[in-house]
C-alpha cells in the first residue's frame, strides 16, 4: 500500500484490485505496531474506520464512486470538527460539542467517503512550532534514535508521523506560522500551505483568523497535488508538472540561511544544484521586509492576541491550565495595546505588498524549510532553550504567511543527525496551481522522499 501514489490507489479500489477495508487493516496494523513508541493519535478511530470500509466495499464493488478520496486513510488534526469525535485542540479538556460539527474542509473529506482514521496530536491551540503537548505527551519523530527522542515538529505534530507510520495515507493538519510544512519537513514528508481565505476555517479551532491556513500533508508532491485537487471546491482538475526549462526560481539569500545547521545547508546546495541542471533560471534575491516582519512575529504577532482575544470569550476557564509555552505567550499578549495590535496588522499587509513585488522577476522563491535540525525532547523542557529552537524552527516558513502567500516543503535528504531536511517552495497569493505543478516537475529531478530517505527507523 504505502508504495503506490493515491491515485493509483484509487484507480486499485475502482477496479477491484485493492478495497477500502484492506487500506484500513494495513493502517490499523500499523498504527497497532507502532503506536506505543509514536504517540501520534489523540483519538484513534479505528474501529468506525473498519466498519466505514466494510460498507465501502460494498459500494465500490456496485460501481458507486463519489470522488477522489474514497475510501483513502485520512488522519486530522485535532482542532478540526469530525462529527462523532472528541476535539481537545491540543488542551487538557474537550470542548463542547459543536466542536465537532464538519466545516467545509472536513467535509470536502467525508462527502467523498474518505476514511477518518482519527485525530492527530497537537500543540495547544496549535501555538508552537515544535510539536510539544505537556497534557497528553509529544508524539515522537520516527527518524529518532530509541534512545534519543526527538522532536516531530509543530504544531499539526501528529500528522506528520501518522504519514511516516503508515496509519494514514493523507493528512489534513492547519498552518499559522509553519505548522504543516515543519512537521513535514521534520517527518521527511511533503505539505501544502494554502493561501490565507482559500480554504474556509469554519469547524476549526482557531489560533489566530487573521493568519490560519487550512493544510495538507502528504507522502508526496504527487499525493499533495491528487489531494488539492479532490478538496479545492473551485478546483477539480488535474495538476500536471510544469516545464522546467526556463522556470524562474529566486533564492533567498536574506535571513533564512542564518544559523542553519551545516548538514541541512548541504542538503539544500545539492538540491539547488540539481534543479539548476535541470534547466531552471535560478537567482539570489534580497526579499524585502524581512527583518520587519519577523520583529513583529518575534514580539507575539497577532496570534498572541488573538489568541488571548478567543479565550477570553470563550474560555476563560481554561488559561490557568494551559501548557507554560503557550501561557507565556497568552499572558504576554496582555501588554499588547489595541493601538500595537491595528499597527502590526497595517504593517504586516504594507509588508506583504512591498515583498510580493520580487515575483515580477521570478516565477517561484525557494529557501531552506527548516534552519535547525530537530532538537532532541529532552533538551526541550528548558524554557529558554525551547524558546530559541522555537524561533528558529518557525523562523523560515513563517514568513510566508506573514506576507499572504501559499507554499510547499519538499524532502531534501537526512541531516547529520539522521532527521530529514526540506526544500520550501514559495508562490504568490492563489497561485496554489502554480506552486503543486512546479512541486511535481521538481520532485521527479530531486526524488521522492520514500526514495530519497526509505523507511524511519521506528516506523
Amino acid at each position: 500500500m504505502h508504495s503506490r501514489p493515491l491515485s493509483k490507489i484509487a484507480a486499485d479500489l475502482r477496479n477491484g484490485d485493492t478495497r477500502p477495508s484492506d487500506l484500513i487493516r494495513e493502517a490499523s496494523e500499523r498504527y497497532e505496531a507502532t503506536e506505543g513508541k509514536l504517540h501520534a493519535y489523540r483519538t484513534w478511530a479505528g474501529d468506525r474506520a473498519t466498519e466505514q470500509a466494510a460498507a465501502l466495499d460494498k459500494l465500490v464493488a456496485t460501481g458507486i464512486d463519489l470522488g477522489p478520496l474514497m475510501g483513502i486513510p485520512i488522519s486530522v488534526k485535532d482542532l478540526f470538527g469530525v462529527p462523532g469525535l472528541p476535539t481537545y485542540a491540543g488542551t487538557n479538556a474537550t470542548f463542547p460539542r459543536e466542536w465537532e460539527a464538519a466545516g467545509p474542509v472536513v467535509g470536502a473529506v467525508l462527502s467523498q467517503l474518505g476514511i477518518v482514521t482519527g485525530k492527530t496530536h497537537t500543540v495547544e491551540f496549535a501555538f508552537g512550532g515544535l510539536g510539544t503537548n505537556p497534557h497528553w505527551g509529544t508524539p515522537i519523530n520516527p527518524w529518532s534514535s530509541p534512545d534519543e527522542p526527538k522532536a516531530p515538529g509543530g504544531s499539526s505534530a501528529g500528522a506528520g508521523v501518522s504519514l511516516a507510520q503508515g496509519s494514514a495515507l493523507l493528512a489534513l493538519g492547519t498552518d499559522t506560522a509553519g505548522s504543516v510544512r515543519i512537521p513535514a519537513s521534520f517527518t521527511g514528508q511533503t505539505a501544502l500551505k494554502t493561501t490565507h481565505g482559500r480554504w474556509s476555517l469554519e469547524g476549526i479551532v482557531p489560533l489566530s483568523p487573521s493568519l490560519d491556513t487550512p493544510g495538507i500533508l502528504a507522502r508526496t508532491a504527487a499525493d499533495l497535488a491528487y489531494a488539492f485537487a479532490a478538496i479545492d471546491p473551485e478546483f477539480g482538475s488535474e495538476i500536471l508538472p510544469a516545464e522546467l526549462a526556463g522556470l524562474r526560481i529566486g533564492i533567498i539569500r536574506n535571513t533564512v540561511w542564518e544559523g542553519i545547521d551545516p548538514s541541512i545547508a548541504e542538503n539544500t546546495l545539492r538540491v539547488l544544484r540539481q534543479i539548476e541542471q535541470a534547466g531552471t533560471r535560478t537567482n539570489d534575491v534580497t526579499l524585502a521586509r524581512v527583518d520587519e516582519a519577523l520583529a513583529i512575529f518575534r514580539a507575539g504577532g497577532l496570534a498572541a492576541a488573538e489568541l488571548r482575544a478567543f479565550l477570553d470569550r470563550n474560555f476563560p476557564e481554561r488559561i490557568a491550565a494551559l501548557d507554560p509555552t503557550v501561557m507565556a505567550r497568552v499572558e504576554a499578549a496582555d501588554q499588547i495595546t489595541a493601538s500595537d495590535y491595528l499597527q502590526r496588522a497595517a504593517n504586516l499587509a504594507q509588508y506583504g505588498r512591498e515583498a510580493v513585488r520580487v515575483f515580477d522577476t521570478v516565477d517561484l522563491l525557494v529557501s531552506p524549510t527548516i534552519p535547525i535540525a530537530a532538537p532532541a525532547l529532552a533538551d526541550l523542557a528548558d524554557a529558554e532553550t525551547y524558546r530559541q529552537a522555537n524561533m528558529l524552527a518557525l523562523r523560515n516558513t513563517a514568513l510566508v504567511n506573514l506576507f499572504g502567500w501559499c507554499a510547499v516543503t519538499l524532502p531534501t535528504g537526512l541531516d547529520a543527525h539522521g532527521i530529514p531536511s526540506g526544500l520550501q517552495i514559495i508562490a504568490p497569493p492563489m497561485q496554489e496551481r502554480r506552486l503543486l505543478a512546479a512541486a511535481l516537475a521538481l520532485e521527479t529531478v530531486i526524488g521522492s522522499g520514500p526514495e530519497l530517505l526509505g523507511k524511519a527507523p521506528l516506523a
